[in-house]
């Protein structure tokens, strides 16, 4: 049984009703149209559905327990709206004003935040700094009462949309790689430009941009934090961030494994339901189990989290699982449908394009391997068992 309080449940059942009625009926539209249509953050917001954990003061309802954004994701990737990157916005951008902005700039942006009027996103990412961000060439010159920003971002997501963008630069003239500032930019910044909207195997409706820098005069009242603990900042949220993927993978996994065990028992085979033969009862037996071990992972990882124990190494754990094991129970999914599988108007299509994504954002499969890896033969290493 899975421990959620009875607000809660409450509060899921609200919001699968919010997404039947006010996202999911646009979705195709939007795939088509390549953009999430900003007026899906304001009615969240309206809903109080967008951005669950700031104070009753900036307009949240001031609590931090992370099962409301699992209720959230799980039931976003429930009725297929994942395109809809309400969780980047509410949960991996908006806590950088709360744990490192000062109260002046959390009273200034969070409450637009909170209602939708204003869309976040996060840029790291450039064509030679992924997974490894000491390879970021953006620089940021401080000139003393403002910061002069230069570089790009790629691969940026909500990119079009976002009307404020918090942006990791390295300190010019730093003696140190890893010396970087995390910089607020305002939509309509001088210098402040934004690329295509770029084309994607899945995920059209999530809208996916290339941001350039030009002589950007951020004034230090949009310096988020210390100067020179960027790196340090953004390293501080990952354990969270790949625990919202592994919340959303698993959650996928087990969308897809419903929706093939339904198409499995109406398919015909050879006269008989292909859910009689054994193969595929064997093999939906095992992804099956597989799911559930996740799931499990996933919910202490996320009761763990909420107690402050939640590590870097647990988040590469549960981010690593989940996305593979997500992954695994697409490509099963389109070998049971056959051809349809391969076919758009059947959901495990698009899924399974969709979900390509996922062993490599937030840290690729192979860098959670590292991370876990090195924690393995660390000295702090502890077996369950000692």
């Amino acid at each position: 049984m899975r421990n959620f309080t009875s607000e809660q449940i409450m509060f899921r059942d609200a919001y699968r009703k919010f997404l039947e009625a006010e996202i999911a009926p646009h979705m195709e539209g939007w795939r088509e149209a390549g953009i999430v249509d900003r007026d899906a953050f304001k009615k969240a917001g309206d809903m109080g559905f967008l951005m669950i954990w700031p104070d009753e003061k900036y307009g949240g309802m001031g609590d931090n327990d992370f099962r409301y954004e699992q209720i959230i994701i799980e039931e976003t990737f429930r009725v297929d709206c994942k395109q809809w990157y309400n969780t980047l916005h509410s949960r991996l951008v908006g806590p950088y004003f709360q744990r490192f902005g000062s109260e002046e700039q959390r009273q200034r942006f969070l409450p637009k935040c909170v209602s939708g009027e204003t869309i976040l996103a996060i840029a790291m990412t450039e064509p030679g700094a992924g997974s490894d961000l000491a390879g970021m060439r953006s620089t940021a010159q401080d000139i003393g009462d403002h910061w002069l920003l230069n570089g790009s971002k790629t691969y940026i997501s909500n990119g079009i949309n976002a009307d404020v963008v918090i942006v990791a630069a390295k300190v010019a003239g730093a003696a140190k790689k890893h010396e970087m500032v995390l910089l607020i930019l305002e939509r309509g910044m001088e210098g402040f430009e934004r690329g295509r909207n770029l084309k994607k195997m899945g995920l059209p409706a999530q809208d996916t941009a290339e941001l350039f820098f030009s002589n950007v005069k951020v004034p230090k009242a949009n310096q988020l934090g210390e100067a020179g603990k960027g790196f340090y900042y953004l390293m501080e949220g990952l354990a969270e961030e790949r625990l919202i993927g592994a919340v959303g993978s698993a959650a996928h996994a087990r969308k897809a494994f419903d929706i093939t065990r339904d198409y499995v028992m109406q398919r015909q085979i050879f006269g008989a339901p292909l859910a009689d033969q054994q193969n595929t009862q064997f093999r939906m037996a095992e992804l099956d189990a597989e799911i559930e071990m996740v799931q499990v992972y996933v919910d202490h990882c996320i009761a763990e989290h909420n107690f402050g124990r939640l590590t870097g190494n647990m988040g590469a754990k549960a981010k690593m699982m989940a996305s593979e094991v997500e992954w695994k129970m697409m490509d099963q999914g389109v070998q049971l449908h056959g051809g349809a599988g391969f076919m758009d108007e059947y959901p495990i299509s698009r899924m399974f394009t969709d979900s390509r994504i996922n062993r490599i954002l937030a840290g690729s499969s192979e860098v959670m391997r590292l991370i876990i890896g090195r924690d393995v033969f660390s000295q702090k290493y502890q077996s369950l068992f000692d």
